[in-house]
């Protein structure tokens, strides 16, 4: 997980008809270099099967594939890792039914929710949401100043998200994220390859 740009997640919401795989492919074909399924209305079943299509696909373009929320899901896709919101499974429990092989991520909001994932084992953490965005309505935009103080306190890879697209991401780097993950800005997109590919080479540049 040290070596990613651009992350990006799924979203029905957003899609505009677009399955999962195929959204998935778009951004893979414009250079995302993790990948996560997140559908909290699928069945279990509708998110194994996808998730079966997923894993073949990554497993052939060597990107990684993470699951949102579901720890069984990954299991029984042979995701790469998880990653869990505030209010889901704690940590310390996914870690004992997935194990030390499988990757788990944790958003945090605040300086001290970093820490805390981080002393807990977290391999990565997100921080935000950084802008004001739809998809997480609940919480307050937590602004560019807590990529700074994560990255002045955490050690293992943190990846900005929340409102981030073409326009700003300069100033999320600039503030000190090196990682962003979207949604919006590239699912939401008209052409999903075309977005991943211009998010892209802002990261690198």
């Amino acid at each position: 997980m040290k070596d990613f740009l651009l992350y990006v997640i799924t979203d029905k919401n957003s899609s505009k008809g677009r399955g999962h795989l195929e959204v998935i492919k778009s951004a893979i074909d414009g250079g995302a270099d993790v990948v996560q399924l997140r559908d909290k209305e699928a069945t279990a079943r509708e998110l194994v099967q996808v998730g079966n299509e997923i894993r073949l696909l990554t497993h052939r373009k060597h990107v990684t594939f993470i699951v949102n929320d579901r720890v069984d899901i990954v299991l029984a896709t042979d995701a790469d890792g998880v990653h869990l919101g505030q209010d889901d499974l704690p940590l310390s429990i996914a870690r004992k039914i997935l194990g030390k092989d499988k990757i788990i991520g944790v958003s945090t909001h605040s300086l001290e929710e970093a820490i805390q994932a981080e002393e807990k084992g977290a391999d990565y953490i997100a921080v935000g949401p950084i802008f004001t965005t739809p998809t997480k309505v609940d919480y307050k935009p937590v602004g560019l100043e807590l990529i700074r103080q994560v990255k002045d306190r955490i050690k293992i890879p943190f990846v900005a998200i929340g409102g981030i697209d073409e326009n700003n991401a300069r100033e999320v780097l600039k503030a000190g994220a090196t990682r962003v993950a979207v949604v919006r800005a590239v699912v939401g997109s008209d052409n999903i390859t075309e977005a991943a590919r211009l998010l892209k080479g802002v990261l690198k540049s």
